[in-house]
């Protein structure tokens, strides 16, 4: 179970990646033998992408694979480098919340106004939720590599 939990977000787009390719394909088959184009699936496929995004970056963080610029911060006394783990962590964390709260705005308007989406007309924001979710993730996966960070484990 602790090995699903590690590899949430790995799990997850692996099954949107391929439900995204499963309709990618269907579409081709479509126009190729049909001539017939299954407008929608661009839709969803998109909508997935977001999702995949954010829980690709939450799942970065919990690995370390973010680019960084660390050659000034190797270079620092233990102490100085745990304070830049903090700082770094906690600007992430800045920016995931700003995000956080602007992405709820987005959707507090696009149910409002009840918008829907161009092809299938169902709820905009059902979409836009990807964002204020995968910002939890990645806030989550913050916290712990930057736990470990202060506890010298990465």
């Amino acid at each position: 179970m602790k090995a699903l939990t590690q590899q949430f977000e790995e799990a997850v787009s692996v099954v949107l990646l391929a439900v995204m390719g499963i309709l990618a394909f269907a579409n081709v088959l479509t126009r190729y033998f049909i001539h017939y184009s299954f407008a929608f699936t661009e839709e969803i496929e998109v909508a997935l992408l977001v999702w995949v995004t954010m829980l690709g970056g939450a799942a970065c963080f919990r690995r370390g694979l973010h680019l960084g610029f660390t050659y000034l911060a190797e270079r620092l006394p233990a102490a100085w480098r745990r304070a830049v783990a903090a700082l770094s962590g906690g600007l992430m964390l800045v920016i995931c919340a700003v995000l956080f709260r602007f992405s709820l705005v987005q959707i507090r308007d696009e149910i409002e106004m009840s918008i829907t989406t161009e092809a299938l007309g169902i709820p905009q924001w059902w979409y836009t939720l990807a964002i204020p979710v995968g910002c939890l993730f990645i806030a989550l996966r913050v916290v712990e590599a930057t736990v470990g960070n202060l506890r010298g484990k990465a």
